[in-house]
């Protein structure tokens, strides 16, 4: 009985996570997440800072007080267990964000815990990205959608609006991850498969659409969510391109967005892709889109023979007829 109850529990915390997303668009809340440094220059102004409304609540992260909120929202965030205490406030466990028609769950800032779920600038330029590559869809019932390490969901949720025949599987190492994630998709009207694995081979067959928005940054804190390993954090992206290729259906592609560290002039990532798309026998397609981002990680001593990091778009597609 008491396993019965830990479950009955659990499905009740879900339901109470998407009633919190449609309270929120019932009230028309609106907030776009800038990246960790931002969020922090902006509590900087007035450390003391409380929240006044729903996107100090949800969205910058800040203290609250009972009766700031309506009793509604109070008994949701109660049944969600989406409150922790903070000296004689309370603080939201989630940040929520918004992206095209939909919102999304994840982790409240600062997002220092080992399986935290981020959502940030990189969450849209990924969900542009997607958009821009799949004008073309498969459009047959049955194509299969792969969105690997899908965090809050972003990728495999973004496609899944373009492409509404195709069948949806999201994996992540994290299972907190994937817990996020399923509510962000019923959230949305998205069905699909979930799955806890860091790799494809516990999935048969190929795939139409392989996404992935991976960490890329050499992280010493270990953070799931944000470290890239070797390669200056570009080992994971490098990682998830060998196991993605080779599963590749006709006419398949696989969506990479990611950073790469640029050493003398050499993108290393570049290098390694190419190869491996030619080893594939697949078109190879790579776009700088940004070509310096997190240029504060170049006075770590992980970055010390680095010149910059850019952000950068792959698209690497089996040729119609190859399999």
């Amino acid at each position: 009985m008491a396993t019965m109850s830990r479950e009955a529990g659990h499905i009740d915390r879900n339901t109470a996570l998407l009633r919190l997303i449609t309270y929120l668009k019932d009230q028309n809340y609106h907030f776009i997440t800038p990246t960790p440094a931002t969020h922090a220059r902006i509590l900087d102004r007035a450390p003391d800072r409380q929240a006044k409304d729903l996107r100090d609540i949800f969205g910058w992260s800040l203290p609250f007080t009972p009766q700031q909120i309506d009793a509604r929202l109070l008994d949701i965030l109660n049944e969600a267990d989406a409150m922790e205490q903070q000296g004689d406030h309370l603080k939201s466990r989630f940040r929520v964000s918004t992206l095209g028609r939909d919102l999304f769950l994840h982790s409240a800032y600062p997002t220092d815990d080992e399986d935290a779920v981020f959502f940030g600038p990189d969450s849209y330029r990924f969900a542009r990205l997607i958009a821009q590559q799949l004008s073309r869809c498969p459009q047959r019932e049955g194509a299969r959608l792969v969105d690997i390490g899908t965090g809050a969901g972003v990728g495999a949720i973004v496609a899944a609006h373009l492409c509404p025949k195709v069948d949806v599987i999201m994996t992540d190492i994290n299972p907190f991850a994937l817990h996020l994630a399923h509510i962000n998709a019923q959230a949305a009207g998205v069905s699909g498969q979930f799955l806890q694995t860091g790799d494809l081979a516990r999935l048969d067959g190929d795939f139409d659409l392989l996404l992935a928005n991976p960490p890329y940054i050499a992280d010493s804190a270990g953070r799931a969510y944000r470290d890239g390993g070797g390669m200056h954090g570009g080992e994971i992206s490098l990682d998830m391109a060998r196991q993605a290729l080779p599963r590749l259906a006709a006419g398949g592609r696989f969506i990479l967005y990611t950073g790469s560290a640029i050493v003398d002039g050499r993108d290393r990532l570049h290098e390694q892709l190419a190869d491996l798309a030619q080893q594939q026998d697949c078109q190879f397609h790579y776009e700088e889109i940004d070509p310096d981002v997190f240029g504060e990680e170049l006075e770590t001593d992980a970055y010390r023979d680095v010149e910059r990091i850019a952000l950068i778009a792959s698209v690497i597609e089996r040729k119609d007829g190859l399999r």
